[in-house]
């Protein structure tokens, strides 16, 4: 997370937890959106550590996984 960006400001974004959770506890993100950076975080630690990324690096990241699915 950028540090010009204050903790409030992150948990007021509007959060989308991955459509892969299976809502049983099991290993889940949350994505949200804000002034053209993409926030991602753990959805069972969500005061915990975030990665903040632009969309550019969002993209690039979404399709390596696209490629390398297990």
């Amino acid at each position: 997370m950028s540090g010009d960006e204050t903790r409030a400001d992150v948990d007021d974004l509007a959060w989308f937890k991955s459509s892969y959770s299976a809502g049983d506890g099991g290993q889940c993100v949350e994505v949200a959106a804000g002034s053209g950076t993409l926030y991602v975080r753990d959805s069972k630690h969500t005061a915990g550590s975030m990665v903040s990324l632009t969309p550019e690096a969002w993209a690039e990241f979404v399709g390596f996984a696209a490629r390398h699915v297990a």
